[in-house]
Protein backbone atom coordinates (compact mmCIF):
# COMPACT_ATOMS: atom_id res chain seq x y z
CA UNK A 1 0.00 0.00 0.00
CA UNK A 2 1.25 3.40 -1.19
CA UNK A 3 0.63 7.35 0.52
CA UNK A 4 0.22 9.55 -2.05
CA UNK A 5 2.59 10.97 -4.06
CA UNK A 6 1.26 14.55 -3.61
CA UNK A 7 1.66 14.25 0.31
CA UNK A 8 4.80 14.56 2.35
CA UNK A 9 2.73 14.12 5.75
CA UNK A 10 3.65 11.53 7.96
CA UNK A 11 1.29 8.01 7.01
CA UNK A 12 -1.26 7.09 9.61
CA UNK A 13 0.33 4.05 9.59
CA UNK A 14 2.95 1.43 8.47
CA UNK A 15 2.92 -1.90 6.67
CA UNK A 16 5.28 -4.00 8.29
CA UNK A 17 6.18 -6.66 6.02
CA UNK A 18 7.42 -9.59 8.19
CA UNK A 19 10.56 -11.44 6.03
CA UNK A 20 10.01 -10.26 2.25
CA UNK A 21 10.83 -13.51 -0.03
CA UNK A 22 10.22 -15.96 2.83
CA UNK A 23 6.62 -15.09 3.09
CA UNK A 24 5.33 -18.87 2.68
CA UNK A 25 7.55 -20.10 5.35
CA UNK A 26 6.11 -17.50 7.92
CA UNK A 27 4.69 -19.70 9.87
CA UNK A 28 7.33 -22.26 10.14
CA UNK A 29 9.90 -19.37 11.03
CA UNK A 30 7.17 -18.28 13.77
CA UNK A 31 7.40 -21.45 15.58
CA UNK A 32 11.62 -21.36 16.80
CA UNK A 33 10.66 -17.69 17.66
CA UNK A 34 7.48 -18.28 19.87
CA UNK A 35 9.92 -21.55 21.44
CA UNK A 36 12.70 -18.96 22.32
CA UNK A 37 10.48 -16.31 23.24
CA UNK A 38 8.81 -18.91 25.73
CA UNK A 39 12.58 -19.63 26.64
CA UNK A 40 13.35 -16.12 27.20
CA UNK A 41 10.11 -15.95 29.73
CA UNK A 42 10.62 -18.70 31.78
CA UNK A 43 14.48 -18.21 32.23
CA UNK A 44 14.18 -14.63 32.86
CA UNK A 45 11.10 -14.63 35.41
CA UNK A 46 12.75 -17.87 36.77
CA UNK A 47 16.77 -15.98 37.25
CA UNK A 48 14.61 -12.79 38.45
CA UNK A 49 12.79 -15.09 41.00
CA UNK A 50 15.82 -16.89 42.10
CA UNK A 51 18.20 -14.03 42.74
CA UNK A 52 15.19 -12.31 44.90
CA UNK A 53 13.89 -15.09 47.08
CA UNK A 54 17.55 -16.86 47.78
CA UNK A 55 19.57 -14.38 50.52
CA UNK A 56 23.05 -16.03 49.42
CA UNK A 57 22.65 -14.69 45.66
CA UNK A 58 22.19 -10.80 46.97
CA UNK A 59 25.66 -10.13 45.85
CA UNK A 60 26.45 -7.30 43.16
CA UNK A 61 27.31 -10.11 40.25
CA UNK A 62 23.80 -11.44 40.41
CA UNK A 63 21.84 -7.87 41.00
CA UNK A 64 23.57 -6.82 37.87
CA UNK A 65 22.67 -10.35 36.31
CA UNK A 66 18.75 -9.44 37.32
CA UNK A 67 19.15 -6.23 35.41
CA UNK A 68 20.11 -7.92 32.64
CA UNK A 69 17.11 -10.49 32.72
CA UNK A 70 14.50 -7.49 32.51
CA UNK A 71 15.84 -5.34 30.37
CA UNK A 72 16.21 -8.96 28.32
CA UNK A 73 12.46 -9.43 29.19
CA UNK A 74 11.38 -6.32 28.14
CA UNK A 75 13.73 -6.50 24.82
CA UNK A 76 11.82 -9.51 23.46
CA UNK A 77 8.93 -8.47 24.52
CA UNK A 78 9.05 -4.94 22.14
CA UNK A 79 9.17 -7.25 19.06
CA UNK A 80 7.81 -10.98 19.68
CA UNK A 81 4.21 -10.71 20.33
CA UNK A 82 3.99 -8.01 17.19
CA UNK A 83 6.39 -10.50 14.45
CA UNK A 84 4.00 -13.84 15.91
CA UNK A 85 0.42 -11.34 15.27
CA UNK A 86 2.44 -10.83 11.54
CA UNK A 87 3.71 -14.87 10.85
CA UNK A 88 0.35 -16.00 12.50
CA UNK A 89 -2.50 -13.82 11.18
CA UNK A 90 -0.94 -11.44 8.65
CA UNK A 91 -1.68 -8.54 11.20
CA UNK A 92 1.43 -6.46 9.42
CA UNK A 93 -0.50 -2.86 10.16
CA UNK A 94 0.74 -0.42 12.93
CA UNK A 95 0.35 2.89 13.63
CA UNK A 96 2.68 5.62 13.30
CA UNK A 97 3.00 6.37 16.49
CA UNK A 98 3.03 3.23 17.98
CA UNK A 99 6.07 2.54 15.14
CA UNK A 100 8.22 5.34 16.77
CA UNK A 101 7.11 4.05 20.27
CA UNK A 102 8.49 0.91 19.51
CA UNK A 103 11.49 2.23 17.72
CA UNK A 104 12.63 4.26 21.07
CA UNK A 105 11.78 0.80 23.13
CA UNK A 106 13.73 -1.39 21.05
CA UNK A 107 16.75 0.64 20.68
CA UNK A 108 16.45 2.18 24.50
CA UNK A 109 16.49 -1.42 26.01
CA UNK A 110 19.52 -2.62 23.43
CA UNK A 111 21.47 0.84 24.78
CA UNK A 112 20.27 -0.15 27.98
CA UNK A 113 21.51 -4.04 28.18
CA UNK A 114 24.60 -2.89 26.59
CA UNK A 115 25.34 -0.75 29.67
CA UNK A 116 24.46 -3.46 32.01
CA UNK A 117 26.98 -5.81 30.20
CA UNK A 118 29.74 -2.77 30.57
CA UNK A 119 28.69 -2.83 34.61
CA UNK A 120 28.82 -6.53 34.58
CA UNK A 121 32.63 -6.47 33.14
CA UNK A 122 33.18 -3.83 35.94
CA UNK A 123 32.11 -5.91 38.76
CA UNK A 124 34.22 -9.10 37.41
CA UNK A 125 37.18 -6.67 37.46
CA UNK A 126 37.12 -5.82 40.87
CA UNK A 127 36.12 -9.10 42.35
CA UNK A 128 39.56 -10.80 40.46
CA UNK A 129 41.46 -7.14 40.96
CA UNK A 130 40.57 -6.01 44.54
CA UNK A 131 38.90 -9.14 46.19
CA UNK A 132 39.18 -7.86 49.86
CA UNK A 133 37.43 -4.41 48.77
CA UNK A 134 34.75 -6.26 46.76
CA UNK A 135 32.15 -5.36 49.61
CA UNK A 136 33.10 -1.72 50.14
CA UNK A 137 33.47 -1.17 46.18
CA UNK A 138 30.24 -2.37 45.28
CA UNK A 139 28.14 -1.33 47.84
CA UNK A 140 24.10 -1.32 47.51
CA UNK A 141 23.74 2.28 46.60
CA UNK A 142 26.47 2.39 43.99
CA UNK A 143 24.72 -0.54 41.88
CA UNK A 144 21.96 1.06 42.19
CA UNK A 145 22.78 3.88 41.25
CA UNK A 146 25.20 2.59 38.39
CA UNK A 147 21.93 0.99 36.96
CA UNK A 148 19.89 4.14 37.32
CA UNK A 149 22.57 5.82 35.27
CA UNK A 150 22.48 3.43 32.69
CA UNK A 151 18.80 3.23 32.27
CA UNK A 152 19.03 7.03 31.73
CA UNK A 153 21.87 7.16 29.31
CA UNK A 154 19.86 4.51 27.23
CA UNK A 155 16.82 6.41 27.45
CA UNK A 156 17.98 10.06 26.90
CA UNK A 157 19.80 9.23 24.04
CA UNK A 158 17.49 7.29 22.31
CA UNK A 159 14.38 9.97 22.78
CA UNK A 160 15.79 12.04 19.53
CA UNK A 161 14.91 8.95 17.59
CA UNK A 162 11.32 9.25 16.98
CA UNK A 163 11.29 13.25 16.88
CA UNK A 164 14.22 12.84 14.11
CA UNK A 165 12.03 10.65 12.48
CA UNK A 166 8.59 12.51 12.83
CA UNK A 167 10.08 15.60 10.92
CA UNK A 168 10.53 13.42 7.87
CA UNK A 169 8.05 13.12 5.42
CA UNK A 170 7.09 10.28 3.54
CA UNK A 171 5.72 10.83 0.57
CA UNK A 172 6.53 7.21 -1.31
CA UNK A 173 6.24 3.42 0.00
CA UNK A 174 4.54 3.07 3.36
CA UNK A 175 5.91 -0.90 3.89
CA UNK A 176 8.57 -1.43 6.04
CA UNK A 177 10.57 -4.91 4.94
CA UNK A 178 10.98 -5.79 9.01
CA UNK A 179 8.87 -7.45 11.45
CA UNK A 180 9.34 -4.19 13.47
CA UNK A 181 10.06 -0.52 13.49
CA UNK A 182 13.97 0.03 13.10
CA UNK A 183 15.28 3.18 12.66
CA UNK A 184 16.87 2.98 9.57
CA UNK A 185 14.19 0.84 8.53
CA UNK A 186 11.69 3.61 9.09
CA UNK A 187 13.91 6.36 7.70
CA UNK A 188 15.47 5.06 4.31
CA UNK A 189 11.00 5.06 3.30
CA UNK A 190 11.62 8.84 3.26
CA UNK A 191 11.43 11.36 0.17
CA UNK A 192 14.16 13.90 2.35
CA UNK A 193 17.58 13.30 3.23
CA UNK A 194 18.32 11.41 6.08
CA UNK A 195 21.76 12.51 7.13
CA UNK A 196 21.25 13.70 10.08
CA UNK A 197 19.11 10.96 11.21
CA UNK A 198 22.34 8.85 9.88
CA UNK A 199 25.15 11.20 11.49
CA UNK A 200 23.18 10.60 14.98
CA UNK A 201 22.60 7.14 14.67
CA UNK A 202 26.82 6.71 14.44
CA UNK A 203 26.99 8.99 17.23
CA UNK A 204 24.87 7.15 19.26
CA UNK A 205 26.55 3.86 18.30
CA UNK A 206 29.97 5.36 19.07
CA UNK A 207 28.48 6.58 22.49
CA UNK A 208 27.34 3.45 24.07
CA UNK A 209 28.33 0.98 21.85
CA UNK A 210 31.90 2.03 20.85
CA UNK A 211 32.63 3.19 24.98
CA UNK A 212 30.79 -0.01 26.63
CA UNK A 213 32.97 -2.40 24.27
CA UNK A 214 36.29 -0.10 25.29
CA UNK A 215 35.68 -0.33 28.89
CA UNK A 216 34.49 -3.73 28.91
CA UNK A 217 38.02 -4.93 26.53
CA UNK A 218 39.95 -2.77 29.20
CA UNK A 219 38.40 -4.57 32.32
CA UNK A 220 39.08 -7.92 30.54
CA UNK A 221 42.51 -6.57 30.07
CA UNK A 222 43.66 -5.50 34.12
CA UNK A 223 41.50 -8.57 34.54
CA UNK A 224 43.69 -11.35 32.30
CA UNK A 225 46.89 -9.47 33.98
CA UNK A 226 45.68 -10.21 37.40
CA UNK A 227 44.78 -13.89 36.78
CA UNK A 228 48.26 -14.52 34.52
CA UNK A 229 49.99 -13.26 37.80
CA UNK A 230 48.54 -15.82 40.30
CA UNK A 231 50.87 -18.42 41.49
CA UNK A 232 48.23 -21.28 41.78
CA UNK A 233 46.70 -22.84 38.70
CA UNK A 234 43.16 -23.78 40.47
CA UNK A 235 43.07 -20.08 41.14
CA UNK A 236 43.52 -18.75 37.80
CA UNK A 237 40.73 -21.55 36.53
CA UNK A 238 38.12 -20.42 39.09
CA UNK A 239 38.85 -16.74 38.53
CA UNK A 240 39.04 -17.63 34.69
CA UNK A 241 35.21 -19.74 35.76
CA UNK A 242 33.89 -16.71 36.81
CA UNK A 243 34.25 -14.75 33.61
CA UNK A 244 32.82 -17.58 31.36
CA UNK A 245 29.33 -16.75 31.73
CA UNK A 246 29.83 -13.24 31.09
CA UNK A 247 31.61 -13.38 27.63
CA UNK A 248 29.47 -15.62 26.23
CA UNK A 249 26.73 -12.95 26.90
CA UNK A 250 29.29 -9.95 25.50
CA UNK A 251 29.86 -12.64 22.45
CA UNK A 252 25.78 -13.66 22.24
CA UNK A 253 24.61 -9.82 22.59
CA UNK A 254 27.47 -7.83 20.24
CA UNK A 255 27.83 -10.16 17.44
CA UNK A 256 24.55 -9.91 16.08
CA UNK A 257 24.21 -5.94 17.03
CA UNK A 258 27.64 -5.47 14.81
CA UNK A 259 26.35 -7.46 12.28
CA UNK A 260 23.24 -5.81 12.01
CA UNK A 261 24.64 -2.55 12.59
CA UNK A 262 27.29 -2.10 9.64
CA UNK A 263 24.88 -4.25 7.27
CA UNK A 264 22.54 -1.66 7.81
CA UNK A 265 25.05 1.46 7.15
CA UNK A 266 27.49 -0.27 4.87
CA UNK A 267 26.17 -3.32 3.55
CA UNK A 268 24.15 -1.97 0.66
CA UNK A 269 22.15 -5.04 -1.45
CA UNK A 270 25.50 -7.20 -1.21
CA UNK A 271 23.51 -9.27 1.57
CA UNK A 272 20.12 -10.90 1.33
CA UNK A 273 17.55 -8.35 3.14
CA UNK A 274 15.68 -11.79 4.52
CA UNK A 275 19.04 -12.68 6.34
CA UNK A 276 19.39 -9.59 7.52
CA UNK A 277 16.15 -9.06 9.40
CA UNK A 278 16.24 -12.82 10.53
CA UNK A 279 19.98 -11.47 12.34
CA UNK A 280 18.16 -8.75 13.37
CA UNK A 281 15.43 -10.65 15.34
CA UNK A 282 17.83 -13.08 16.05
CA UNK A 283 20.06 -10.23 18.01
CA UNK A 284 17.07 -9.05 20.28
CA UNK A 285 15.84 -12.90 21.06
CA UNK A 286 19.13 -14.89 21.47
CA UNK A 287 20.53 -13.04 24.28
CA UNK A 288 17.44 -13.17 26.27
CA UNK A 289 16.69 -16.79 25.44
CA UNK A 290 20.50 -18.08 25.77
CA UNK A 291 21.69 -16.02 29.35
CA UNK A 292 19.46 -17.63 31.77
CA UNK A 293 20.63 -20.92 30.34
CA UNK A 294 24.92 -19.95 29.83
CA UNK A 295 24.24 -18.94 33.47
CA UNK A 296 22.23 -21.51 35.02
CA UNK A 297 25.21 -23.97 33.99
CA UNK A 298 28.20 -21.82 33.98
CA UNK A 299 27.58 -20.31 37.29
CA UNK A 300 27.38 -22.53 40.57
CA UNK A 301 25.70 -20.74 42.70
CA UNK A 302 22.76 -20.49 40.59
CA UNK A 303 22.77 -24.33 39.89
CA UNK A 304 22.99 -25.31 43.54
CA UNK A 305 20.19 -22.88 44.55
CA UNK A 306 18.23 -23.79 41.53
CA UNK A 307 18.65 -27.81 42.73
CA UNK A 308 17.93 -26.78 46.14
CA UNK A 309 14.54 -24.68 45.29
CA UNK A 310 13.50 -27.62 43.20
CA UNK A 311 14.43 -30.43 46.11
CA UNK A 312 12.23 -27.67 48.59
CA UNK A 313 9.17 -27.88 46.11
CA UNK A 314 9.83 -31.59 45.55
CA UNK A 315 9.65 -31.96 49.34
CA UNK A 316 6.89 -29.39 50.31
CA UNK A 317 4.48 -31.50 47.91
CA UNK A 318 5.33 -35.52 49.06
CA UNK A 319 4.13 -33.66 52.23
CA UNK A 320 1.23 -32.38 51.41
CA UNK A 321 0.20 -36.39 50.10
Amino acid sequence: MLVSNNSCVPPKYFILNGIPGLERVHVWISLPFCTMYIISLLGNLGLVYLIHHEESLHHPMYFFLAMLSLIDLFSCTTILPNALCIFWFNLKEINFNACLVQMFFVHGFTGVESGVLMLMALDRYVAICYPLRYATILTNPIIAKAGLVTFLRGALLMIPFPFLVKRLPFCQSNIISHTYCDHMSVVKLSCASIKVNVIYGLVVALLIGVFDISCIFVSYTMILRAVVSLSSADARQKAFSTCTAHISAIIVTYVPALFTLFTHRFGGHSIPSCLHIIVANLYLLLPPTLNPIVYGIKTKQIRDNVIKLLQGEKGASTQDK
